[in-house]
């Protein structure tokens, strides 16, 4: 029953309390998104999302199939299971030195996207500013947004996506609270060297900022290149917000798991908000990931890097003799091409363009710049099967007469 004593404010008397909020006006479906349902609608091959369809590690498969039929299929703790969290605390420890107590410095998450989500509910306030580096993943720069966090973005120069120091010192504000670092990064294949990455410490220390890392690709790295783990400089281990996961390195990444490291102080409130947000990851598909850093050998994560150079390879190659030139990826499995041969006046419709003539489906390098950036870019994931990889290449080579 109605108030009788409530009044409506002028305002509001001729107006409805039902609208949008003040973030939703501006949210619409990410170009990757968009070009994955086109390609689908068309039966397309699908190198614009990086789905990562190769097989799952047969001892992941079994062991998550084992865990449903054992009955692991209630909630967990909130940060994951035991089991996960040990063997993530000893994956950091074998692989970096790193040592994180898996009952206070870890938590298990539905996805690196959930992790970044949750230590920015944690770690940052409305209005804040964090400094990524361009070309970004639009995830990133969604996220922050979608907390009302400034994202602030430093161009990496354009022939071989180095570091500007002087422009990264510039961007910062008495507003900035952190820096997020993606290496090897999407969509570039970036991978900072370990002086361009000891200089972001550098930054982070003299203006004592958080960094926050979307280290998913750290295994995907080629040609002798070193993935830098930052909290492994002097002083950053305490300011550094770990992100990664497994959807990459397992071909897994529906299952959603992905996990933060990072010092004590921080993590119990990213768990908080996770738990609020998602409750828990999967629980039967923690136990899979669990068995796969405790059984696969050092030769495992070797081939998958020796696999997808070989599969980069051949990408490259077949943009090539499509006039798509590429810049070839350290890391990482996507590919930059530019793409100004095709029709269009904007990436966006030189993406449709080409999944018209070819059926081969990639990603508006607008995606991922600032606004008026990366129109003539496209970008392309070859993190596929063999032979799915195999025909689009030949698909893209007649683009080029071949």
């Amino acid at each position: 029953m109605p108030n009788p004593t409530f009044v409506a404010p002028s305002s509001m008397a001729n107006s409805s309390r039902l609208y949008l909020s003040e973030l939703a006006p501006g949210a619409v479906q990410s170009e990757i998104r968009a070009m994955s349902a086109a390609c689908e609608s068309m039966g397309g091959i699908n190198l614009a999302q990086g789905v990562c369809d190769t097989p799952v590690p047969q001892v992941v498969e079994a062991e998550a199939l084992a865990a449903i039929q054992r009955g692991d299929n209630i909630y967990t703790r909130m940060d994951g299971i035991a089991r996960l969290r040990a063997a993530i605390a000893a994956k950091q420890r074998g692989d970096y030195g790193l040592d994180y107590d898996p009952e206070t410095e870890v938590m298990v998450a539905s996805g690196a996207t959930a992790g970044l989500h949750a230590a920015a509910m944690a770690l940052l306030n409305p209005g804040d500013e964090v400094i990524l580096f361009e070309p970004f993943y639009g995830y990133h720069v969604a996220t922050l947004k979608s907390q009302r966090v400034t994202p602030v973005p430093v161009a990496l120069a354009e022939a071989d996506f180095g570091l500007d120091v002087d422009a990264l010192r510039a961007a910062i504000t008495p507003r900035t609270r952190a820096i997020l670092l993606n290496t090897p990064a999407n969509p570039s294949g970036k991978v900072f060297t370990r002086e361009e990455t000891e200089a972001v410490a550098e930054v982070c220390l003299e203006f004592d900022l958080f960094l926050f890392t979307d280290e998913i690709y750290e295994y995907f790295v080629y040609d002798g290149q070193e993935h830098v783990a930052p909290a492994t400089l002097p002083g950053m281990r305490e300011r550094t917000i770990v992100i990664s996961g497994f959807s990459k390195t397992f071909s897994i990444t529906g299952w959603r798991l992905g996990y933060v490291t990072a010092d004590a102080r921080w993590m119990g409130a990213m768990a908080y908000f996770h738990d609020l947000t998602y409750v828990c990851a999967p629980s039967p598909f923690q136990h899979g990931a669990a068995a796969g850093l405790e059984l696969l050998p050092a030769s495992f994560y070797q081939q998958i890097a020796a696999d997808h150079q070989s599969k980069r390879e051949r990408m490259v190659s077949a943009l090539r003799d499509a006039g798509l030139t590429p810049t070839v990826p350290a890391g990482a499995y996507y590919v930059l091409a530019e793409a100004s041969v095709l029709p269009g006046l904007s990436a966006a419709e030189k993406a449709r363009a080409l999944l018209k003539a070819t059926g081969v489906a990639a990603v508006a390098g607008s995606a991922f710049f600032s606004k008026g950036r990366g129109e003539n870019l496209l970008r392309f994931c070859f993190a596929k099967q063999d032979a799915a990889l195999d025909e689009a290449c030949a698909r893209l080579r007649r683009l080029g007469g071949g």
